[in-house]
């Protein structure tokens, strides 16, 4: 049986094992177009060593009314406003002893490879975690716009019938939130109860995954209305109490129910770099705990930026902000110009954000 060994431990050979292994939700979460990279992100953070928040300036976008062309009309100039977006990076970092792995390692299997699949496997769950700790924080923003952007995306059918998903559900609140550019959705993340009732339907398809020793499985990951689906109970749920009926009062009854959101995220919805770290990886060894025990150590830092959406750190205690940090909607607003009085300001046109939210009872 293979072991962690700090005396000949080679981080970047790890590294490379790492890296080697298929982050299978990311990549499908990349291939789907919602995350992008951004070379404007990915400058600031390699330009400034050690910064972990900035700001990011948007390319100035036209307004105003045109005016009309009959030959007595002056055609009137305007000039493009500077918009600004707050960019955070998220660091996380993670260890784990011998004794957690050992278990898990069979015969024929390599060791190092073992854990570097566990690796690449936890970190993949860590930034689906952000991301959907992002999207929390989307729908939590708390000043005008940002509430007005959030009641036109959101599709609420809780009320509807059964308040379960129906075929048109998706297609319904895509256009509500984007109108003509519902197109551009294209990954969907649900609950595993949300799931079930389009399996039910026969509307959802799952992905098969072979890994390196030919065994095929399914994976948490299909499709619906060609749709990437990723399945996920982490997604946000809500527990509504029963109530009880009075005729008196003309209060129906109603049984309890559980809300579930689901997100639904078009191209370029969020803005993805790897920041990086001096040392992603380390073996440390500590000689007395348990006789003598070696740590294997992971380190990331990583950019999740929701387009159109400023991150505004009003209220994050440290230098990386934690999940909860990121779900407080009172450190995300909508991207303006920049005016100290709101209604001086512009805004980028809401149906511009290809990012919805349905809230269903499964």
């Amino acid at each position: 049986m293979g072991n962690f060994d700090s005396k000949s431990f080679n981080p970047q050979a790890f590294k490379y094992l790492v890296d080697r292994v298929p982050n299978v939700k990311t990549n499908e979460i990349k291939k789907s177009k919602a995350l992008i990279g951004n070379q404007d992100i990915k400058d600031v953070f390699a330009s400034q060593n050690g910064t972990e928040y900035a700001k990011v300036v948007m390319r100035g976008m036209l307004e105003g009314d045109a005016v009309n062309y009959d030959g007595k009309t002056d055609i009137t100039a305007s000039t493009t406003k500077t918009f600004e977006r707050g960019i955070v990076v998220v660091g996380r970092a993670k260890a784990w002893v011998e004794k957690d792995f050992a278990y898990d390692v069979t015969g024929g299997v390599d060791f190092m490879d073992n854990v570097a699949e566990q690796v690449a496997e936890y970190k993949d769950g860590l930034d689906q975690d952000t991301i959907l700790s992002v999207l929390k924080g989307v729908f939590s923003m708390t000043d005008t716009k940002g509430q007005e952007f959030v009641s036109k995306h959101t599709t609420d059918i809780t009320a509807e019938d059964d308040g379960l998903m129906k075929p048109t559900t998706l297609n319904s609140a895509t256009n509500k939130a984007c109108g003509a550019g519902k197109k551009k959705f294209t990954l969907v993340f649900m609950h595993s109860d949300v799931a079930t009732t389009l399996e039910n339907l026969q509307l959802l398809e799952y992905l098969k995954y072979t890994d390196k020793e030919g065994f095929t499985r399914d994976l948490a990951i299909g499709t619906w209305n060609g749709k990437l689906v990723i399945v996920d109970d982490a997604l946000p749920t809500e527990e509504v109490a029963a109530v009880e009926g009075n005729e008196e009062q003309g209060i129906v009854a109603q049984e309890a129910y559980t809300k579930y959101t689901t997100y639904v995220l078009g191209d370029g919805a969020i803005d993805y770099e790897d920041v990086g770290v001096k040392v992603p990886y380390e073996m440390g060894r500590n000689p007395a705990k348990n006789g003598g025990e070696d740590t294997l150590y992971m380190r990331q830092r990583k950019v999740f930026a929701p387009k159109g959406i400023s991150y505004e750190k009003k209220q994050q205690a440290t230098l990386s902000p934690t999940n909860a940090e990121l779900e407080n909607g009172k450190n995300w607003c909508l991207v303006h110009s920049g005016e100290s009085t709101e209604s001086q300001r512009s805004y980028i046109n809401h149906k511009l954000i290809p990012i919805a939210r349905i809230i269903s009872r499964g």
